[in-house]
């Protein structure tokens, strides 16, 4: 038996002597049997140390000045916690019957007379210690029992988690497979159909109809693959929260007709019935991300439409709020995957055929676009076959009416001299053979010291300077000509694959006037240059 279970007998009695031989007949065979005996001369001494430790028995004396024997029991059992303390009265005087019922009334277990027989004494204690020892052995027992319920239940616990974390890491694995087998798909696919329209058109007995579907097919699948590096891209930066929106009044009609046009060129947009709401109606976002919102619901409801179909746009006012609800008479969406389409990775029934194209990731792309924008976006379907509806809801803006005054903006110059530094030399044959068939004098350069030699000797009005050149980047060659007196007035037009505001900021530090996301648009570059003659 340890020491913390160790059980304990209280003495009780008024006179010295007597305490000293009662605890003297005791004291060995306690030490003998692993228990103690402590000792008091008053009840009041007694139930002082019945508040500090519990007692297997009190040996109590029942004549005591003050507190008496049986005012002392009762006292010791109307306390719950020592109430089941058992306690043999000891006295030196005949007890009656009368006294011995009262003493049995305040739960005395036992009566004994001096001089009492030590055998007697100890074989009556005994059973009350042995009894105790037990009650302490099951105490100890339900403690460990209960520290190992709690260190299995903590294991369990544990267990669970890594049974959750392990079935979270294994669908995370397959959706990451099934995206990498879905993203081959899908640049295999726009690719090959590049690959034999360039064939085409390089082969020298095509047909002049042959070659105008090839150059067409080139247009539609390298706008298709941009559309699918920009989701990929945005969807990161989104959820990693490094886009800022840069917002401002936009006419949500206008965005929609824009879209639609967009569309055109990869989707076969006029093979479905339109029904669009005329109204213009103007939320308060970021132009370039409404736009990628609206295409990417539009063409959702493109690709799940059979061709001859019909699909509505509708918009509704409510609370300063704007409703936009796109609905069409395609597939539908099951119960069961409704409530995880605007997850990453989901779509319908995966198939080997993949006729819908897409990665999975346009819906989600909208749902954090749109939450970006303080909005909210619902989905709902009555079932398979029988259509869906996609509506968002944006934050309202105040119309912006047209400037009667606005500058006409005045046609491009001939023969304008442009320099392109680009080190990729296919990029940059490509740029230089578009930029010449639109009335460009272009000067080519492959590093960014080149190019710097070049601005100096030619003293080109326009520099076009791709920001990840080797050796000195895109930043320092734009810092050096600026800072020369020969060059510090060209137009300088920054050409990147990065187009988060942090890289606007820095390519306008460094001294750019625009900045342009690769693949370069010829459209926007000819509005820049227009503008910045004009100005």
């Amino acid at each position: 038996m340890q020491a913390k279970y160790k059980p304990k007998i209280l003495v009780v009695n008024d006179d010295t002597a007597s305490l000293f031989a009662l605890s003297g007949l005791l004291t060995t065979w306690a030490d003998e049997n692993q228990c103690s005996v402590v000792t008091a001369k008053s009840g009041e001494d007694a139930l002082r140390h019945v508040l500090q430790d519990d007692f297997a028995v009190i040996l109590l004396d029942v004549n005591m000045p003050g507190m008496d024997g049986f005012e002392t029991a009762e006292a010791i059992h109307n306390r719950a916690r020592s109430s089941s303390i058992p306690i043999i009265f000891i006295t030196a005087f005949l007890a009656d019957d009368l006294n011995k019922l009262r003493a049995y009334q305040q739960g005395a277990v036992d009566y004994l007379f001096t001089p009492i027989i030590p055998q007697v004494l100890q074989a009556k204690v005994s059973v009350f210690v042995t009894l105790a020892k037990k009650n302490l052995e099951l105490k100890a027992q339900a403690e460990a029992l209960s520290l190992r319920t709690a260190d299995l239940q903590a294991a369990n616990d544990k267990l669970q988690r890594e049974i959750k974390e392990r079935k979270i890491a294994v669908e995370q694995n397959e959706a990451k497979d099934k995206f990498l087998a879905m993203l081959g798909h899908e640049l295999r696919n726009p690719l090959s159909a590049i690959t034999s329209a360039a064939s085409i058109i390089g082969f020298p007995g095509a047909k002049a109809d042959s070659v105008e579907r090839a150059k067409k097919i080139l247009s539609r699948q390298s706008h298709h693959l941009t559309r699918i590096v920009d989701d990929l891209l945005d969807l990161g930066r989104v959820m990693s929260g490094k886009i800022v929106l840069d917002k401002t009044a936009v006419n949500l009609g206008e965005v929609i007709l824009s879209c639609l046009d967009s569309l055109r060129a990869s989707r076969p947009v006029d093979s479905y019935q339109w029904t669009i709401d005329p109204i213009d109606t103007w939320v308060d976002a970021d132009p370039t991300r409404a736009e990628q919102i609206i295409t990417n619901l539009l063409d959702n409801a493109i690709k799940y439409t059979p061709a001859g179909g019909s699909i509505s746009i509708k918009k509704t006012l409510a609370d300063g709020k704007v409703s936009l609800m796109i609905t069409d008479s395609g597939i539908g969406i099951s119960k069961d995957l409704l409530p995880r389409i605007f997850n990453v990775f989901v779509q319908g029934e995966h198939s080997l055929d993949r006729a819908k194209g897409g990665l999975g990731i346009g819906l989600a792309l909208v749902r954090q676009l749109v939450e970006l924008h303080g909005g909210d976006i619902h989905a709902h379907s009555e079932g398979e076959n029988l259509g869906s509806t996609f509506a968002i809801v944006l934050p309202q803006a105040a119309a912006i009416q047209p400037s009667p005054d606005q500058p006409e903006v005045r046609k491009m110059a001939t023969s304008q001299k442009l320099l392109l530094i680009e080190d990729n030399e296919d990029a940059r044959e490509m740029t230089t053979q578009l930029l010449k068939e639109h009335g460009f004098q272009v000067l080519e350069a492959a590093t960014g010291a080149e190019g710097i030699i070049l601005a100096k000797e030619e003293k080109p009005g326009i520099a076009l300077i791709d920001i990840g050149l080797p050796c000195m980047d895109g930043y320092e060659v734009a810092r050096r000509l600026r800072a020369d007196k020969d060059t510090s007035s060209m137009y300088l037009i920054a050409l990147t694959g990065y187009g988060l505001r942090e890289d606007h900021v820095l390519t306008a530090e460094a001294g750019f006037d625009s900045h342009f996301v690769k693949p370069l648009k010829l459209q926007q570059l000819i509005l820049a240059i227009e503008t910045f003659q004009v100005a």
